[in-house]
């Protein structure tokens, strides 16, 4: 009769196996067998024995005492760009607002670093830039945070409605309203833009809109339907000059049909005022600078803005330079001499930067009656009656 183990012998004595230490290798005294584990190398021996160094290979040429590396970095970003995250009771009363009145915002979803100042101040002095038709885009420009899509989500077909309704509740003196671009529409929005500015006007009609619009494929009939909607200032911006143009800009955005969107827009109303903006920092030339405002002039455009291009995230295209404030203010001088109505230059500059304090100064009231504006900071008037100058902003 076979006997039977118990388990916890069987596990003891595997245990005990495997525990068990091996005795060590016999350690070889034997000269001759030390030698004969060591092969034999020879022309490793011979690199040995020339026994050269990395000072032989540098020269005599005296090098950097630190490492170099090759890696290009990003300019640095200087003090005078540097804002303070927004806190004030007023910013958040705002957005606050906003959310509730279901409205999306360029100065949020293309990080724009003035919304503190934008937003900071009273209600009644506040900007806020609206983007309709969504928060998606069809292009992809490589400054730009803002999604993109190929195809973005349809139209709200009430959001001219609502959007005219919430502004007017809104309290505010001057709306800036921009949109996504939309190439997978037949008009690029234009009549969804047009209908919005239409149905706020009825609604509000003492508050001033400013349309900074995209550029529609350059079809001239949309063009001339937003212009003819009852806006008070047409804008689209050039972004940058005519050679940085394919490199910044979506291939679909053409430095000439930009110029041939705000030339139709000023025949299109008599009396409409056009403007546009000017990235800095990306890799222009003053020549080409001067030649952009030229063309700008050329075809009868009012406002011009300038400012430092900033990288919204490390997806973005690389900052080339960053312009000193000193240099905004010969841009500014420039736009004078070439006879621009109106002018704002400054690194934090934006194209809707304060533009309700912009055109409710002095100068802006002169800009609106067709004459010259002047080179000093802006003299603003507030709600009470008090006449103010907004810093860093010269015109």
């Amino acid at each position: 009769m076979a006997a039977f183990v118990t388990r916890r012998a069987v596990s003891s004595s595997v245990r005990g196996l495997a525990t068990t230490s091996s005795p060590p290798p016999l350690a070889s005294t034997s000269t001759a067998a030390q030698g004969a584990a060591v092969p034999h190398r020879p022309r490793l021996d011979a690199l040995r024995a020339e026994q050269a160094s990395i000072d032989d290979f540098l020269g005599d040429q005296p090098g950097p005492s630190k490492v170099v590396f090759t890696k290009n970095k990003t300019p640095r970003l200087p003090r005078y760009l540097k804002t303070e995250i927004p806190t004030s009771a007023s910013f958040n009363k705002i957005k606050s607002d906003l959310r509730g009145l279901k409205l999306h915002t360029v100065c949020e979803e293309a990080r724009c670093p003035n919304i503190g100042q934008c937003w900071g101040g009273d209600k009644g002095d506040a900007t806020a830039t609206i983007m309709l038709m969504g928060d998606t885009c069809t292009r992809g420009c490589r400054f730009c945070a803002i999604k993109t899509s190929r195809a973005p989500p349809p139209l709200d077909v009430h959001e001219p409605e609502n959007t005219a309704e919430a502004i007017s509740r809104w309290g505010v003196g001057y709306i800036v309203m921009t949109s996504v671009d939309r190439d997978d529409l037949a008009d690029g929005g234009a009549a969804h833009i047009a209908e919005t500015i239409r149905r706020t006007k009825t609604k509000a009609p003492h508050i001033l809109v400013e349309a900074l619009t995209p550029d529609f494929a350059g079809d001239a009939d949309a063009i001339r339907l937003v212009a003819q909607s009852g806006l008070d200032v047409f804008a689209h911006n050039m972004e940058t000059v005519e050679s940085r143009t394919p490199y910044v800009r979506d291939p679909r955005a053409k430095y000439r049909q930009s110029l041939e969107v705000l030339r139709v827009a000023k025949e299109a109303k008599e009396g409409l005022i056009t403007k546009t903006s000017l990235m800095l920092g990306v890799g222009e030339t003053d020549e080409e600078i001067l030649q952009t405002l030229k063309d700008l002039r050329a075809n009868n455009v009012d406002v011009v803005t300038f400012g430092q291009y900033m990288r919204p995230t490390k997806r973005h295209m690389k900052v080339s330079s960053y312009i000193s404030p000193e240099k905004f203010d010969f841009w500014a001088k420039q736009a004078e001499e070439l006879g621009f109505l109106y002018w704002a230059s400054g690194p934090l500059v934006r194209s809707s930067f304060k533009a309700n304090e912009l055109l409710k100064s002095s100068a802006g009231k002169r800009l609106l009656k067709g004459l010259q504006g002047r080179d000093r900071g802006v003299e603003a008037i507030t709600k009470e009656g008090e006449r103010r100058i907004v810093e860093d902003v010269r015109m």
